[in-house]
């Protein structure tokens, strides 16, 4: 078992590894299902747990469901190691498409029954609704989540991409133990009020993107797969993706002056930014898995710090996150 850093998520909460193991791709949303390897996606999640990975993230609707049951498979025998994050809430048609956000009450029990069937399991270490629903009081969704923490179904309660007044809102009904939202080099808006809001309430932020699904790697220059949702993003539209790379040019500079890859600078940039932020690492391969898990050897200076905040300034990164439809349930 490695030796990564352990942190608490959230004030006073469970100990867990500073990095995570984000299983969304495994499933969903980077190809379709004629590219998955639910082999290697399996032995993936194995060799991050070998390496010290106790946290492990996943929703309901990943793949209609194959995302839980994938890890129903691969945590057979050895739950109690696996700290597991489920995110609920989105509605989806037969065939995948986006129908909106469900986080009523009902819909909340609902949900976990799928879910703790799904997994194998009697109970999710944090589970928390995907988006929040302004047609739902938070104050109603986080009272249903509190119902299930009381019956031991669920352990700590979470949020997803909420802001500021939502955070305060919810934690008042519970305490929240984190936030998972988007952070990274190319998205920084959790910077402005976000983090000082979890920071004065003891509220762990969990980072996902902290590659910018990918554009940080290096690796992308154009002719993404069939099914991959990239392809519909903004940020990596023709003419945007072109000079987002040039940034990215000059992050590969400063992981050469280093030995190491732009992955692995983004990465440790994101897990620098604080003792109470975990980072999520996506990949459905071992080999991505150990070159980005090579982070956590990497200290940057503060001169490296602060060329890296020069050249991924506010603005810098062109294009939104996600198209239109997607922007309008985040934290933007």
């Amino acid at each position: 078992m490695g030796n990564l850093k352990q942190i608490n998520l959230g004030k006073g909460g469970p100990l867990v590894s500073s990095f995570g193991l984000g299983c969304m791709g495994m499933s969903d949303f980077y190809g379709n299902k004629d590219t998955r390897d639910d082999k290697e996606s399996i032995a993936t999640i194995h060799a991050a747990l070998e390496a010290g990975i106790s946290f492990f993230n996943t929703g309901d609707f990943y793949g209609m469901g194959h995302n839980e049951l994938l890890l129903r498979e691969a945590i057979k025998g050895k739950r109690e190691k696996f700290f597991i994050s489920v995110k609920f809430g989105a509605l989806r048609s037969h065939n995948g498409q986006f129908l909106g956000y469900d986080v009523r009450p009902q819909a909340v029990k609902n949900f976990i029954s799928y879910s703790l069937q799904r997994l194998g399991t009697d109970y999710i270490d944090l589970y928390q609704p995907s988006r929040p629903d302004p047609e739902v009081p938070v104050e109603d969704t986080v009272g249903a989540i509190s119902e299930l923490i009381q019956e031991g179904k669920v352990r700590y309660l979470g949020l997803s991409e909420s802001g500021e007044e939502v955070i305060r809102r919810a934690h008042k009904v519970h305490p929240v133990s984190a936030l998972e939202i988007e952070y990274s080099l190319a998205t920084r808006v959790a910077e402005k009020k976000i983090l000082p809001t979890t920071r004065e309430l003891g509220i762990s932020l969990v980072a996902y993107g902290a590659l910018s699904r990918g554009l940080l790697s290096g690796t992308i220059t154009g002719n993404l797969a069939a099914g991959d949702f990239r392809s519909f993003s903004p940020r990596f539209s023709n003419e945007n993706l072109t000079k987002n790379n040039l940034l990215v040019e000059e992050l590969k500079k400063i992981a050469d002056g280093k030995g190491a890859t732009p992955s692995q600078i983004a990465l440790a940039w994101v897990a620098n930014q604080g003792e109470d932020i975990l980072t999520l690492i996506g990949t459905s391969k071992r080999t991505r898995l150990a070159e980005n898990l090579k982070a956590t050897e990497i200290l940057l200076s503060d001169e490296e710090k602060f060329r890296l905040n020069e050249i991924f300034h506010e603005n810098a990164v062109l294009g939104e996150r996600y198209p239109s439809q997607g922007m309008a349930h985040v934290v933007s």
